[in-house]
């Protein structure tokens, strides 16, 4: 027999296992029979499967091969179970790394994404997923962004698409805005290490996603136990809704200046403020900087405050900066008169760009205030302290730092208590007092109850080329027009100038700038920010129902058969903004009458890492283990089954070349094992015989076949432990071998049996052998239209198994029975046992408790 060497080559001795041969030779079968393409069929039960779609940039690895097999094997299960499988592949083709690729290589940013996605597409064919390719997409073509302009217009007629001016952050030598997520090393560009990123007010396109800030968190229920709990709660904290009162501070003597309005949801703990601070960017600064006497020294800390970019994520940790504005505000409840001052960590984006700081029960107020020897006042106690005793100590606290100025307290209190030294409201539990406290600053006309939502509205404009235009035009006699629906699609330029630095790429040609207002007919100018590529892929998913439609995004009736998506798959890192744009896009498309459901995604899978060295695999870290080689040297499905069997698909998966060369050894040794019995079965019919004719191979094997068979089909159906289904499967091919020869005491229709189940628990995770293997045994027809096996739940049953014998309640050994027995007959198995009949000897039995097939504890005396 022949043996394979690690390379794939093949040695003289004979053909045997060659992957690189049998998978090419299936990939073109299932090409002409055009195997994986679909269409909407009422009498079957549908199931659309989904991994989410790449970005085509540099090498596909193994790390983006495990997403896709895992997708591949429930695609194929469920086409094997009789479901109608919806199974497509696309690209996620706009973005800023190909504008900058396209830079650095001095080619077109499209000619270097084609490239990229011709050579993604290969290697995922190359690994047999079982793609629909009629239905792919490209993000980057015309025929798809055509249809996020015309969303856009949608929104705008709604008012949910918008233009105003908002802090940014900026990289002055990009000239461009970036993400959070693109402000490094504490402050610096990701791509200009050495330019400090600065912030900058610009006019920037919104979509109103708070305009839907209460269904997306009230249909996370919906969710639940669907998708990851972690998942749940990371949206649900990202739209971090506040119930709490809006408090008006009216400022001292300055004419004319507007009152000062905090949001808190602890306004019982007002009595407790020491000082008002404003966000860097608050409108009411001008005012009150002017003719201030801490002007000159303000406008400086200021300007650099402004500039300096800051995350919501830094706000815990970073460094408290601040100054003092000369001028004081009125608390409404108190009357006292506190200062008011500007810190770097109010943030404008957040409630109204303005607090109160009650530095004893808030720690970044109190880190604050320590800081710049700001008043720390108790107004909240602990709930077990008598309210009586405790107002006492309070007001002796308080005493105290009215002489000091500075409250002992090392560590804010910030949980609901007992209120102390807050005026008529001291003795108060916190719940009542901050309805009372509400409802009077709503009586007095300075407050109102509100509820506020973390959630910002979604910037969508970027000063780039390589990205979708933003269908609007600015006429100097009509203002800001749409673009008309019929001169859709608005064309990036073919040819534009891409340096990576000045203004925006569009911006700086003329032919796409200078157009014809559609109003007038007079010369008017083009909008040059384009699309944030989360537009792109935020409704992606409902293209493929559709992608050939040249007249709406999609045909509503394709949608409702396929949607919502049985099960997407994904990693953990777009747990909060691709699917939270996602969701908000489904609700906008239910809201123009498109579709009728309120979430696109049914179940949502996150899957582990691929980590080499103890972290992930990427390019950058130089630790990719590249797609195409793994599949060169040891075959498609050998890369298939480790990154499958290595790890269960929700942890992380450390990459181990001796673990997929184990891999390797196990598909050569179940081919030899087909390969040998596969002329003594071929012309027979598989069929199980009468059980009283079976022998005891016979038996064994059919048992230790259908057990498997049950306990894989469970791993597949329940649970997606593809890791424990493959060591099933390599324990019964294992088990099999053990009963060699074959062709000895089993029978040829019970070889083929034990061989084809064999055959089709592998299909799913190496449906390239499985073919090959199928044909092996016989078939003429591909295996692709087999059906998933069903297990014979008799033949599952053993027919002895192995109990316990406890003596006096303490275990003396363990006997093999029949099923069923007895205690008279296991008793009698027990006393010809050598280590229990010692414990019996010369003693009576009192009392049998026996649990059929469990245990027999013998009480003897």
């Amino acid at each position: 027999m022949a043996e394979q060497n690690i390379a794939g080559g093949v040695t003289a001795a004979g053909p045997g296992y060659d992957p690189q041969k049998i998978e090419e030779k299936w990939q073109k079968r299932w090409a002409e029979a055009r195997v994986f393409e679909t269409e909407a069929d009422p009498s079957k039960p549908k199931y659309y499967v989904l991994e989410m779609l790449p970005y085509p940039s540099g090498t596909m690895h193994m790390g983006h091969m495990r997403n896709y097999a895992i997708g591949d094997v429930v695609a194929r299960v469920k086409r094997m179970r009789g479901f109608n499988v919806l199974h497509p592949m696309g690209w996620d083709a706009f973005g800023l790394p190909a504008e900058n690729a396209a830079i650095k290589n001095n080619t077109h940013p499209r000619e270097w994404t084609n490239k990229n996605i011709a050579e993604f597409q290969r290697v995922l064919r190359r690994f047999g997923f079982s793609y629909d390719w009629r239905r792919e997409i490209s993000t980057c073509e015309p025929e798809y962004y055509r249809w996020n302009q015309w969303f856009f217009l949608r929104m705008l007629e709604r008012g949910l698409a918008y233009r105003k001016k908002s802090r940014v952050n900026w990289c002055p030598k990009c000239c461009t805005v970036l993400a959070n997520e693109q402000v490094i090393n504490g402050g610096y560009c990701w791509r200009h290490e050495d330019t400090l990123v600065e912030s900058r007010e610009i006019e920037q396109w919104f979509l109103k996603t708070t305009a839907y800030a209460d269904q997306l968190l009230d249909d996370l229920k919906q969710l639940e136990g669907k998708w990851p709990e972690r998942v749940i709660l990371m949206q649900r904290n990202w739209i971090g809704k506040s119930q709490g009162a809006k408090v008006k501070f009216a400022v001292a003597d300055v004419a004319g200046a507007q009152p000062i309005e905090v949001f808190t949801t602890r306004i019982d703990t007002i009595y407790g403020a020491t000082a008002v601070i404003l966000a860097p960017g608050h409108p009411l600064l001008s005012k009150l900087l002017k003719d201030s006497p801490a002007q000159a020294e303000a406008a400086p800390k200021l300007a650099k405050m402004r500039q300096t970019s800051v995350k919501t994520e830094e706000l815990a940790t970073m460094e408290k900066e601040g100054f003092f504005t000369g001028r004081y505000a009125v608390n409404p409840f108190s009357g006292e008169k506190i200062p008011i001052w500007v810190g770097n960590f109010v943030l404008m984006e957040y409630g109204t760009g303005a607090i109160m700081a009650v530095p004893a029960h808030d720690q970044r107020d109190l880190e604050f205030c320590r800081k710049y020897g700001l008043p720390v006042r108790v107004v909240v106690e602990r709930k077990e302290v008598e309210s009586s005793k405790l107002k006492a100590e309070a007001d002796k606290k308080v005493a105290a730092a009215v002489h000091s100025n500075q409250e002992t307290v090392e560590e804010a209190f910030t949980e609901y208590g007992v209120i102390v030294n807050s005026g008529p409201d001291s003795g108060m539990e916190s719940a009542a007092a901050i309805a009372k406290m509400a409802a009077f600053a709503e009586q007095k006309g300075f407050g109102h109850v509100e509820t506020i939502f973390r959630l910002r509205d979604w910037g969508i404009s970027r000063q780039r080329y390589w990205g979708t235009p933003i269908p609007v035009i600015y006429c100097p006699k009509d203002g800001l027009v749409p673009v008309p629906d019929k001169d859709l699609p608005v064309l990036l330029p073919p040819n534009p100038k891409l340096t990576g630095e000045g203004e925006s790429p569009l911006a700086a040609t003329p032919e796409f700038v200078s157009t014809t207002c559609p109003k007038c007919g007079g010369p008017a100018r083009r909008e040059t920010d384009t699309m944030d590529t989360f537009v792109d892929s935020s409704w992606y998913f409902y293209r493929y129902c559709d992608p050939r439609n040249e007249k709406a995004p999609f045909d509503s009736a394709k949608v409702a058969y396929w949607f919502p998506i049985d099960q997407y798959i994904g990693g953990i890192t777009h747990a909060i903004l691709h699917l939270l744009y996602s969701r908000f896009w489904c609700k906008v498309m239910r809201d123009l009458g498109m579709i009728s459901h309120n979430e696109p995604i049914e179940r949502l899978f996150t899957q582990g890492m691929v980590q080499k060295g103890g972290v992930a695999m990427s390019k950058s870290r130089g630790n990719v283990v590249g797609a195409e080689d793994m599949a060169q040297k040891y075959g498609a499905d050998t890369g298939r089954l480790y990154t499958l069997f290595a790890a269960p698909p929700e942890k992380d998966l450390e990459w181990s070349e001796e673990s997929i060369e184990g891999s390797w050894r196990f598909l050569n040794r179940v081919y030899r094992l087909v390969e040998r019995h596969a002329p003594g079965v071929k012309g027979v019919r598989s069929k199980n015989t009468d059980a009283a004719a079976e022998s005891p191979k016979e038996k064994f094997l059919l048992r230790k076949t259908h057990q498997t068979l049950r306990r894989v089909t469970q791993d597949f159906e329940t649970r997606w432990h593809f890791n424990s289904a493959i060591a099933l499967v390599m324990e019964i091919t294992n088990e099999i071998y053990s009963q060699e020869p074959l062709d000895k005491d089993v029978r040829p229709g019970v070889r083929k049996e034990v061989l084809e189940l064999l055959t089709l628990m592998l299909a799913p995770m190496t449906p390239h052998l499985a073919e090959e293997l199928w044909e092996m045994l016989g078939h003429s027809n591909g295996l692709w239209k087999a059906s998933w096996p069903v297990f014979d739940e008799a033949l599952t049953r053993e027919e002895e198994v192995e109990i316990p014998v406890q003596v006096n309640g303490r275990l003396r050994g363990k006997v093999k029975v029949r099923v069923g027995a007895g205690a008279d007959e296991v008793e009698k198995l027990a006393r010809a046992d050598a280590a229990i009949a010692p414990h019996l000897a010369g003693n009576t039995v009192v009392k049998r408790i026996l649990v059929p097939d469990k245990l027999l504890n013998l009480v003897v005396a």
